[in-house]
């Protein structure tokens, strides 16, 4: 079975198998031959690799079975994050599939896919997948499609440790919250090597999600690494979701640095090994990104929320270095693909070679107060960004390329649909907090008000 409902903007993802399916098994197999079809992989192959989730392995032997039944060979990572799996595409010049579900619950799965060189697919194309896949009407191919297994990991830990200067740092002592994800699994392989001291936490990988769900935008998803970085006296924390793409940090005082001063941070280091180069960042980035990025005489380019977009805007524009508000971070050197580890291995490069605290050296790429995301869940999206535009009209710029953007001097109000959730996310930036604080309440007021 498979419903249309798991066709996200950007990838697949629903509950898999149990009372509440949205795909099963069959379904996986159905996707998988119509994703052979639609992509042109007759006769060629593709790699793919599964996060830890409990259903992983029915899906990815469902989906590489149906595959190989319409002629094309599977090449199986096996166990893999999602930035091995992108790892894995640009290497081997592949398309990919990486089945997870990242940051959702234990009962969903879902798919992520790639061009060879880990380059972003066309959204369009899931359409016509979902509509080839629902259809079920491919027959198998004459000669079946075969399957080779093979090991990444290796080859990916010393890849990303080649793209980061990391000679010569003082010793660190690092928390790592694996959150029972995939990053349990690339820790020991990419920082084991540093001579750091790391004290892990949820290292294990466990779809179940034993000790708090792996989404760390989440703030009462950060309180452990949070409460581990101030009882071991560490100098930094290293937060991962489910799949290990995105990674949040923690300074030694236990506070969340914001994804968007990380953002700053890499991209002035990038921009002083390649000077006026292009930065991506995305519609709800803080502003003090793209101020940091002009005074260093950069050239900054402003995408839609999510990877697909992100990535397609790295490609094109030949940039340097990307970051979001969610921490997924992109890299050249890394195909254009956002990689969690990656940019853990900058910060610790950055803070390592620093005679001063993490909460010091972040300091001065602030100056703004954001609202952090909030999630709503309305009965008509479309209503509640109308009813916004019209709550906030007359009083700054309005854009409507991603969800419903206001613009003030010293201020802006963003409202937008979720890509892969029935939710509409706010998020609020001001120079002053006060500020923030009004324009945030009053944008929740409208999204919540009789509309839920």
């Amino acid at each position: 079975m498979i419903t249309q409902s798991i066709f996200k903007a950007n990838d697949i993802r629903g509950v898999f198998g149990g009372p509440h399916a949205e795909w099963d098994a069959e379904g996986a197999a159905a996707i998988g031959a119509a994703y052979v079809q639609v992509f042109g992989l007759v006769g060629r192959e593709f790699v793919m690799s599964r996060d830890m989730r409990v259903s992983g392995p029915e899906v990815a032997a469902a989906f590489a079975e149906g595959a190989r039944s319409q002629g094309a060979s599977v090449v199986n990572a096996g166990l893999a994050s999602t930035d091995e799996l992108w790892y894995a595409s640009g290497s081997l010049g592949l398309p990919g599939v990486q089945f997870t579900a990242s940051h959702n619950p234990p009962e969903y799965n879902g798919i992520k896919f790639c061009l060879p060189g880990a380059a972003p697919i066309d959204p369009a194309s899931l359409t016509v997948v979902r509509d080839v896949a629902v259809s079920g009407s491919l027959t198998p191919a004459a000669e079946p499609g075969t399957t080779r297994e093979i090991d990444i990991l290796q080859g990916y830990a010393d890849y990303l440790r080649s793209l980061v200067n990391l000679a010569g740092l003082r010793p660190l002592k690092v928390v790592v919250d694996a959150g029972n994800g995939m990053a349990g699994l690339t820790t020991d392989a990419v920082l084991g090597p540093l001579g750091l001291t790391i004290v892990g936490l949820y290292l294990d990988l466990d779809g179940r999600f034993p000790h708090h769900m792996p989404n760390p935008l989440i703030p009462e998803n950060l309180v452990d690494a949070q409460a581990a970085v101030r009882e071991h006296g560490a100098d930094v924390g290293l937060v991962f979701d489910g799949d290990a793409d995105r990674c949040f940090i923690i300074d030694e005082r236990g506070e969340v640095v914001p994804p968007s001063v990380v953002t700053a941070m890499i991209a002035e280091q990038e921009l002083a090994r390649e000077p006026g180069g292009t930065i991506v960042i995305n519609k709800i980035t803080s502003r003090a990104v793209g101020e940091r990025v002009a005074s260093l005489g950069g050239r900054l380019v402003v995408s839609r929320v999510g990877h697909t977009s992100m990535k397609a805007h790295m490609a094109a524009e030949g940039a340097i270095f990307g970051g979001e508000h969610s921490a997924h971070y992109y890299f050249r050197e890394f195909w254009g693909a956002d990689t969690g580890m990656l940019a853990g291995l900058h910060v610790l490069a950055l803070l390592g070679r620093a005679a001063v605290p993490m909460s010091q050296l972040t300091e001065r790429f602030g100056g703004y107060a954001a609202s952090g995301e909030i999630n709503s869940t309305v009965a008509d999206v479309t209503a509640v960004l109308d009813a916004v535009k019209a709550g906030f009209a007359g009083r700054g710029i309005v854009d409507d390329d991603d969800g419903v953007t206001v613009s003030g001097a010293d201020w802006w109000v963003n409202v937008r649909a979720s890509n892969t959730e029935p939710l509409v996310r706010l998020n609020v930036e001001a120079r002053e907090k006060t500020t923030m604080a009004a324009l945030r309440d009053e944008a929740l007021a409208i999204i919540r008000g009789g509309t839920r």
